[in-house]
């Protein structure tokens, strides 16, 4: 079976389960797209109570409904590096609007929480929770029922899937999603996850790390590892939600202003007011997923959108399953050599050609649907062009990157840097799982060990200070599911396994919570479903029992099946529900889903 297959089959099959759902999704966007525009159907009280603020030069277009009426969702806070740069973006909107006879206004806002801060602390504990607030906040906003288009300002790890979830719950209403761009390139990845290692070695003290990690993070813009944030951004851009190569252009540069206010004139481009109606959810469907899915192996992406591009599909009335990415990894190429898989920054991969050059490969190669809408038009090869700048300093696109500049961070379809893309799903009497592989050398790809359990991550730090770890070992952290603690990321894990690897210990984790959209050379099996909260397997575990994680087999055994007999181990999670806004949450903790679902508690 040839790759286009295989490409063809897993599409099919994601098709015809949905059937039902997606159906009675685009029932329902007809029916609004058959109303016509918002505004047409307000009172003149409401109309009034919509512009009453607005710029006297906007107010008679928006009284008279005759132009498009943009919309913007933002996530901007100045706290949060990643969104800092949005401070600016409305007034920019605004004017471009203006220039072409239209009207901007901000419909709301969004929370934007950063798993960098909150990383191994309590507030980690809502990260997951935050995307279902996303969206509804964005629906909140989009419900007044105005606009005739929206820009979406959103770039990290929850904020762009709730923002999604919000586009698709409005699929009637072009969308388009506005980028900001990666901080410049600062420490090395590489040096950086070196004096991480020694602090948790004890070779050098909090003001040395401190150095180094404001060294890293230094500047506007997202993180420059290939982490979950810039996930996103390449997800965007193989969705057909974002201006290609758009993904990677630095904050406060000429080119990011300019493709800003390209993004914003095509939106206004796209409306049913204009001859071009693109509305969401006419991009958003079967194909445009398996495309995303073959970019998150090709790119060697954050594991997080397994649960996230589920959940987005979900709102869409399409059923993604974790088969339907192994079978796509299988057969997907690794294209991108970039940190965590490599040692180039997000700043390096666009410079060697990024996303254009990925997606003209991918497209050589036969693996990506051509024939799907974008918000550029007909056709994924848009998304082969690369923006430059004219005379007049306005972006236009027509230049193909197809050739890889640097080969160590971009490979050719014929000569990729591995066969396939490296998510594994696993399973077996454990349940289900998933790893990331592309960053772990083969000789790890199976591990078989006694286990430690614990339940908590500090547990797991003194453990590891103490020298109780220098073994052979599973390292289970248990009880961090969807339903017990809000499925938090242990990438605090990272450095202390990864000295005992170093050791020459066979180490893995397993767990049901979340790693990182940045994990790297260490063996994880996460997203265990079912969790230990429902009663799964992994709750069964005592220390000193045998597990098999097995990537090449895609095998997750407990080896002595006398273990399922034992009774579910489950300790007091009180600690787990007071303090830092936790106590709000009750609500989702009780009507979440299962990893494997999405984790969605909307639906």
């Amino acid at each position: 079976m040839t790759c286009q297959d295989t490409i063809s089959r897993v599409t099919d099959r994601i098709r015809e389960r949905s059937e039902s759902g997606r159906a009675k999704y685009l029932a329902k966007i007809d029916r609004a797209i058959e109303q016509g525009p918002g505004r047409a159907h307000l009172t003149c009280g409401n109309l009034s109570h919509a512009f009453a603020a607005a710029n006297p030069l906007d107010k008679e277009a928006l009284a008279t409904a005759k132009t498009p009426n943009l919309g913007i969702i933002t996530a901007y806070n100045d706290m949060l590096s990643a969104h800092q740069p949005y401070e600016t973006y409305p007034e920019l909107i605004r004017e471009t609007a203006r220039s072409v006879g239209a009207t901007a206004q901000v419909a709301g806002a969004v929370p934007a929480m950063c798993d960098g801060v909150t990383q191994g602390q309590a507030g980690m504990d809502l990260s997951l929770y935050s995307r279902e607030v996303v969206a509804m906040a964005a629906a909140v906003g989009l419900s007044h029922n105005v606009f005739d288009s929206v820009v979406f300002l959103g770039v990290c790890d929850k904020i762009v899937p709730g923002l999604i979830m919000a586009a698709a719950a409005f699929g009637h209403l072009p969308a388009v999603f506005l980028p900001a761009g990666p901080m410049t390139s600062g420490l090395a990845n590489a040096e950086k996850a070196r004096v991480r290692q020694d602090f948790a070695k004890g070779i050098v003290g909090r003001e040395e790390l401190l150095k180094s990690e404001m060294a890293s993070y230094h500047a506007p813009g997202t993180c420059t590892f290939y982490g979950t944030a810039n996930t996103n951004q390449m997800l965007m851009e193989f969705l057909g939600l974002q201006m290609s190569g758009s993904s990677f252009v630095n904050p406060n540069t000429e080119m990011r202003a300019a493709i800003t206010k390209a993004s914003v004139e095509r939106a206004l481009q796209i409306t049913n007011k204009g001859d071009e109606f693109i509305p969401f959810a006419r991009i958003f469907d079967e194909k445009a997923l398996v495309n995303g899915i073959v970019g998150l192996n090709a790119t060697g992406g954050s594991t997080n959108h397994l649960l996230h591009l589920v959940a987005m599909a979900r709102v869409a009335g399409i059923e993604l399953t974790w088969q339907d990415f192994s079978d796509i990894s299988a057969i997907t190429p690794l294209l991108a050599r970039v940190y965590p898989n490599g040692l180039a920054d997000v700043n390096h991969f666009h410079a060697a050609g990024g996303l254009p050059c990925v997606v003209g490969q991918l497209i050589k190669g036969g693996l990506l649907h051509e024939d799907v809408q974008t918000v550029m038009g007909e056709g994924i090869e848009h998304y082969t062009k690369e923006p430059k700048l004219d005379e007049q300093g306005r972006v236009r696109w027509g230049w193909d990157s197809n050739v890889p500049l640097d080969p160590k961070i971009i490979a050719t379809i014929d000569q990729p840097f591995q066969k396939s893309g490296g998510i594994k799903t696993l399973k077996g009497n454990i349940g289900e799982g998933v790893m990331k592989v592309s960053a772990v050398a083969a000789e790890r790809h199976s591990i078989e060990a006694p286990v430690a359990v614990f339940h908590n991550q500090d547990d797991v730090k003194t453990a590891f200070q103490s020298g109780d770890l220098n073994k052979d070992v599973i390292v289970v952290v248990r009880y961090q599911g969807p339903k017990a603690n809000g499925m938090p990321e242990l990438h605090n894990l990272t450095p202390m396994l990864s000295v005992l690897q170093d050791k020459g210990f066979k180490v893995a984790l397993l767990t049901d919570g979340r790693m990182s959209g940045a994990s790297g050379k260490v063996p994880a099996a996460i997203h265990i479903c079912p969790e230990a909260c429902d009663g799964g397997a992994i709750a069964q575990l005592q220390d000193g029992d045998i597990v098999r994680i097995d990537a090449n087999e895609g095998k997750l055994e407990i080896l002595d099946p006398k273990v399922l007999e034992r009774p579910v181990i489950t300790p007091d999670l009180a600690a787990n529900y007071d303090g830092m806004g936790r106590d709000l949450f009750s609500s989702f903790r009780k009507s979440i889903g299962p990893a494997n679902k999405g984790a969605i508690s909307s639906l």
